[in-house]
């Protein structure tokens, strides 16, 4: 056997829990958003400490597109003038704005920032471009109507909307001044189907199965979220994208054990050739799900903590941070 990182055991044997969880047995659509909420909820009740806001409030935000719901978080202690608007994770499929607080106060309290958690349109009721309309919308909104700067962060598909949106913002002329990409999707193209396209990324072949997110539920999810396209549209897939010259300075964060990896390097990869400052950072034995689970394992806790001190570092530094290589690991 060939010598490499070992996946973490102690989020191995949470998965296997997961599993065997009620709400795991229903694969409908309604039945992934149970299963996802239940999840978070357990994640978050592990937490030996969890990072606690100064205030939150729901609030709908009358944008452009139409009205979008949000959560707004507050800090105790303000280190930026920044505002980020946080995109959830969930396949595009699951998830709102409160499934992912947790997400939405690690980065407010560690950042000292106003974070504003988006809860955009979902699918299969509402297809691409919906949840990226609403993404861009909710980001437009908040940049104009928030005094000081706006970031954009997600996760997973919330990681694409946020890429996504940062390229849009750029053809628009809005500044924005950092975008954090946790585990993101960046190339749709194919719809995880196409035995091409996988050859380029192959942790879609490596970390098929067997670490939470499969190639097969990828497959599901594209399915859901671009039913009637191949998935090229930057809108949905930032890595094809034509041009990244002049993106707002990225985070960008990969798990090792993750169908996605690949992929997430490869967008790091190329905005650093397109001149975007970049800090990237691959965690070697965590999987996709791995900002949620810090009350799983150690090295999951120290992982967020450190996407939410890029991000804070990206937003105190008055000229961005030199970029570093796209290969750059950090291990604990």
């Amino acid at each position: 056997m060939a010598d490499g990182p070992v996946f973490d055991p102690d989020i191995d044997e949470w998965l296997r829990q997961r599993v065997q969880a009620p709400t795991a047995a229903d694969t409908s659509v309604e039945g992934f958003r149970i299963h996802l909420r239940a999840g978070n909820e357990l994640a978050l009740g592990r937490l030996p400490d969890p990072p606690v806001a100064a205030a939150e409030r729901d609030v709908v935000l009358e944008t452009s597109g139409g009205p979008v719901p949000a959560r707004v978080i507050e800090p105790a202690t303000r280190l930026t003038d920044a505002t980020i608007v946080f995109f959830h994770g969930g396949g595009w499929v699951a998830g709102d704005e409160h499934t992912h607080v947790q997400y939405s106060r690690r980065l407010a309290v560690e950042t000292g920032s106003t974070v504003v958690g988006v809860g955009y349109r979902l699918a299969p009721e509402h297809p691409f471009p919906a949840a990226f309309d609403d993404c861009l919308a909710a980001t437009l909104h908040v940049a104009g109507a928030t005094p000081g700067r706006t970031a954009v962060a997600g996760d997973s598909a919330g990681g694409q909307l946020a890429a996504s949106v940062a390229i849009a913002c750029r053809d628009r002329g809005i500044p924005l001044a950092a975008q954090l990409l946790i585990s993101p999707v960046t190339d749709v193209t194919g719809g995880y189907a196409d035995p091409h396209v996988n050859a380029r990324h192959p942790s879609r072949a490596d970390r098929a199965d067997g670490y939470g997110l499969t190639l097969a539920a990828m497959r599901w999810f594209a399915e859901q979220y671009v039913p009637s396209g191949p998935g090229e549209d930057w809108r949905v897939s930032p890595l094809r994208a034509s041009d990244l010259t002049g993106v707002a300075p990225a985070a960008v964060h990969t798990a090792g054990f993750d169908p996605l990896r690949d992929e997430g390097n490869a967008y790091a990869t190329a905005l650093q050739a397109a001149g975007v400052p970049v800090i990237h950072r691959e965690w070697p034995t965590l999987n996709h799900s791995y900002f949620a689970l810090g009350g799983v394992t150690t090295t999951a806790e120290h992982a967020a903590q450190q996407a939410a001190t890029d991000l804070r570092t990206l937003l105190t530094t008055p000229q961005p941070p030199t970029a570093t290589p796209a290969s750059h690991t950090t291990t604990t």
